[in-house]
C-alpha cells in the first residue's frame, strides 16, 4: 500500500513509519521540519507538511491508498485543541478533496470508559497536564463519528504508553479501557505501532474507535 503518515517524527509516528516499511509498504512520512533523522529506506519519502491545513493534506494524500495520522501536540508547550481538533477537521476535509477514504488516526485514552461507565479523564486523579489534550481528543472523536464517506478508525492506546519492548502482541477492545489482571493498562510505542499497521492492513474497525493494550 501507499500510505501517508502525518507526525512521522514523533514517539508514535517514528515506530509506525518503521513498522510500515518493515511490512513492505511505501510511506510518505510528513513532519514539520521535513526530515526524519537517521531513517533511510528506498520506499520512504520524507516531506514537510501541515496536517491542520486541508489543502496541504489533500495535496499530500492524493494518489495514496490510506492515511495514518500520528499527530499530537507537545504537552504543555502547544495548544492541544488547535493541533488535535485542527488536524481532525483538516483530515476530514482534505481526504475528501483527495478522494482518499481510508484513515487511521491515533487517539487518546482519556475518553475511554471505566467499568463504572465514567470517562478515564473524569477521574479526580487524572493528570491536570493531560486534561486539555484528553478533551481535545474526545472532541476529535466526535467529529469523526459525525462524518460520512470516510472509512476512519480511531485507535486509543492504553492508559500508559511509552518506551518498551516490542512484544508483537496486544489485545483489542472498544470504548472501555483495557486492563490486565493486576489492573494495569499499558502498551509500548512499538506495539502500538504494530496495532496501527494491523488496523490499516486489515481494513477492519471501520467508522469506530478501538483501543489496544497488553
Amino acid at each position: 500500500m501507499k500510505i501517508v503518515l502525518f507526525g512521522a517524527s514523533g514517539n508514535i509516528g517514528r515506530p509506525a513509519t518503521e513498522e510500515l516499511l518493515r511490512r513492505g509498504h511505501t510511506v510518505t512520512a510528513v513532519t514539520r521540519a521535513g526530515h526524519l533523522d537517521g531513517l533511510r529506506h528506498q520506499a520512504l519519502t520524507v516531506t514537510a507538511g501541515d496536517v491542520t491545513d486541508a489543502a496541504a493534506v489533500a495535496g499530500l494524500a492524493a494518489s495514496h491508498d490510506a492515511v495514518l495520522s500520528a499527530v499530537g501536540p507537545r504537552i504543555g508547550r502547544e495548544n492541544d485543541r488547535a493541533t488535535i481538533v485542527g488536524a481532525a477537521r483538516a483530515l476530514i476535509d482534505g481526504l475528501r478533496r483527495a478522494d482518499v477514504t481510508r484513515l487511521v488516526t491515533i487517539g487518546g485514552a482519556g475518553s475511554l470508559r471505566t467499568p463504572t461507565g465514567a470517562r478515564v479523564m473524569d477521574d479526580p486523579h487524572f493528570p491536570a497536564l493531560w486534561k486539555a489534550n484528553a478533551e481535545a481528543q474526545a472532541e476529535a472523536l466526535d467529529l469523526y463519528r459525525g462524518t460520512t464517506g470516510l472509512e476512519w478508525t480511531y485507535v486509543s492506546p492504553a492508559a500508559h504508553i511509552g518506551p518498551g519492548e516490542r512484544r508483537g502482541a496486544y489485545r483489542t477492545g472498544g470504548d472501555t479501557l483495557l486492563t490486565d489482571d493486576a489492573g494495569a493498562s499499558e502498551i509500548s510505542y512499538a506495539d502500538y505501532a504494530i496495532a496501527l499497521a494491523d488496523t490499516i492492513e486489515s481494513g477492519t474497525a471501520i467508522r469506530r474507535r478501538i483501543t489496544v493494550a497488553y
